[in-house]
């Protein structure tokens, strides 16, 4: 299978070209204008720690590939695809997303959604949470289907379903405009190349809850920590470093005591 990553701006230059195909409208609406929730509850109590277990970890990274702080992470936020009446009918929300060379704000405001054809770029990697019930995270239905809605309107070039229940995700990879299951490695992760990062499950506990988590992986197989799990590392490894200047210190001081007992002085040796 090719590694190599579709062009997210000369896609979505295809799709901008597409919305002009649709029925004119009097006024183009901005993310200010467009509504950004609707009323609908979160689908169980482990979205929000995973959503937010997503971000944190791989942030400081993203700030490294970003120097500039251009790029934007929505979560559970609508990505608006299509000119409709109502205009929620032409959006999306998935649960995660990550969008590279974009401003986190507009105009100093905080985005309120994602205006596909105001923006040049297409999510890198889009992100279904699927809890008990069926969400269409597979539906190919044309203009309905979220699989549809991501491979061939936003195009996203991966995209993720991560079964939670089960603790089992599959992976997609756009390629020549479909996609194509991503297979996964011997650790049984899946490799995003763009951010040098793979994706797969880790069994822990986090906020309280010891289930199964779609986590970050380093290409070594190392996990991404999060902030606080980078501090108890780091804690971890001045304890170690501690024990040891400890025990090197003693060791010192049997050395001296034994040259002492010989009537040697250890400070002239």
């Amino acid at each position: 299978m090719s590694d190599v990553i579709s062009n997210p701006l000369e896609e979505t230059q295809e799709t901008q070209a597409a919305f002009q195909s649709e029925p004119p409208f009097g006024h183009v609406p901005d993310h200010t204008e467009l509504p950004y929730e609707d009323g609908t509850f979160v689908k169980n109590f482990q979205e929000h720690p995973q959503s937010a277990l997503l971000t944190d970890s791989i942030w400081p990274i993203l700030e490294q590939l970003h120097p500039d702080g251009q790029f934007a992470i929505g979560q559970d936020s609508g990505i608006y695809w299509r000119l409709t009446d109502p205009p929620e009918n032409g959006a999306v929300a998935p649960d995660w997303f990550y969008v590279p060379n974009v401003p986190p704000l507009l105009d100093g405001e905080v985005r309120r959604s994602y205006v596909l054809w105001q923006e040049s770029i297409a999510p890198l990697i889009v992100i279904e949470f699927v809890s008990a019930t069926d969400g269409g995270e597979r539906d190919r239905t044309p203009k309905i289907g979220k699989f549809w809605i991501y491979e061939q309107a936003i195009r996203a070039p991966f995209y993720a379903i991560y079964d939670v229940k089960k603790g089992l995700v599959d992976i997609y990879h756009l390629v020549d405009g479909r996609y194509q299951p991503l297979a996964p490695n011997e650790r049984k992760h899946f490799s995003i190349p763009a951010l040098g990062l793979e994706l797969g499950i880790w069994r822990g506990e986090y906020k309280n809850q010891a289930l199964p988590w779609l986590r970050w992986w380093y290409a070594d197989g190392n996990l991404v920590p999060t902030p606080e799990e980078r501090i108890e590392l780091e804690s971890q490894r001045a304890e170690k470093e501690s024990q040891r200047a400890d025990s090197e210190a003693q060791r010192a001081n049997r050395m001296a005591e034994k040259l002492r007992a010989l009537g040697i002085d250890p400070d002239e040796v």
